[in-house]
């Protein structure tokens, strides 16, 4: 309420320049689990506020501002979706992998046809109700957001509206410009599509404690050590593994320590440091430079879950272009990471 009133008293005194930016954060978590990355988040965000500059003379007052942006929002979110693929997981788009698969990666997807991260700082409430909180680190996990993307445009929207958001169904069918029977139809299917979704079988992580935070200090201590046997003992018996931008992906601990012994063995020596992403926890990993000694260079964005006591899941994002969207160094010297050897 305290935004809504300040972006409408800044309207009033003629600085239109203040109105969007108050909204930045929620109209970015929307349209990131609209799209599904945070770089068509920023740039439909952006889009909104163009499109909301070149129209205040249009806002009559009739809705909310607020409203009213998510209208422009929607809308924005609608073209974008309309001009580009589906983002996925690995885990969307074959079976895992298994020897003599796991001696390669593959050729690189684009990078356009995943579903990516996003730091935490950009889209989580400005709240300390736990309830709230655990709604939006929930639907900001990757699970959820890539189980969205099946979801038609409408359906998508009125999920997120009306489940995430806590909408009422007659302000959605407002904003929608339907009625509240054909929202409540919506939603009815987009829950059944969300049910059938193999990538909602997985459980919900457990949120972040002291046990869970002496167990991500266990994990980071054997990477960057490359105890592969004491890593893989941290991991759950159905653990998964993937490493988008390339479609392989790993299913158990035998899986999953074969391929750190095998062609992710380049990755021995790499720092992590931690970084906060989609509502779990978060590693940067570094990887020593072939012609720099001491100097670690970007690499990875790791996000793990973890539940009763293990680790349920590691994606690894491969690529440099992360690195800046999370405000982490372009390289580590050494004597930089969580823990060294």
């Amino acid at each position: 309420m305290t935004t809504i009133v300040a972006s409408e008293q800044a309207l009033s005194a003629g600085r239109p320049e203040d109105l969007l930016e108050p909204y930045r954060r929620e109209l970015t978590g929307y349209c990131y689990r609209m799209l599904g990355s945070a770089f068509d988040a920023d740039d439909a965000v952006q889009e909104t506020m163009v499109r909301a500059w070149r129209a205040l003379d249009k806002f009559d007052g009739r809705s909310t501002l607020r409203s009213w942006l998510y209208r422009i929002a929607t809308n924005v979110c609608y073209d974008h979706q309309a001009a580009r693929q589906r983002r996925a997981m690995p885990m969307d788009m074959s079976p895992s992998a298994s020897p003599p698969v796991l001696s390669s990666l593959g050729a690189p997807l684009e990078q356009s046809a995943w579903v990516e991260p996003i730091p935490d700082g950009r889209v989580m409430p400005d709240t300390s109700d736990p309830a709230e909180l655990a709604v939006a680190r929930e639907s900001v996990r990757l699970a959820f957001v890539a189980a969205l993307q099946h979801l038609p445009a409408r359906q998508r929207a009125v999920l997120i509206l009306r489940e995430v958001l806590r909408w009422k169904a007659d302000e959605v069918a407002e904003l929608l410009d339907t009625t509240v029977a054909s929202v409540n139809s919506a939603l009815q299917r987009a829950r059944a599509t969300m049910a059938a979704s193999s990538l909602q079988a997985t459980q919900a992580p457990d949120p972040m404690d002291e046990g869970h935070a002496a167990l991500l200090a266990r994990y980071v201590e054997a990477f960057e050590r490359y105890d592969i046997e004491s890593l893989v003992a941290l991991l759950h018996e159905d653990a998964t593994q993937c490493m988008p931008p390339f479609a392989l992906w790993l299913s158990g601990p035998a899986d999953i320590g074969q391929w750190h012994l095998g062609p992710g063995y380049a990755c021995r020596g790499s720092r992590l440091i931690p970084v906060s992403a989609n509502g779990t926890t978060g590693l940067a990993q570094y990887k020593p430079s072939g012609t720099t000694p001491g100097r670690y260079e970007p690499w990875a964005i790791h996000l793990l879950e973890m539940s009763g006591g293990r680790i349920t899941s590691i994606t690894n994002f491969l690529g440099t272009h992360l690195f800046a969207l999370f405000g982490l160094p372009d390289h580590l010297d050494d004597g930089e990471g969580v823990v060294q050897s």
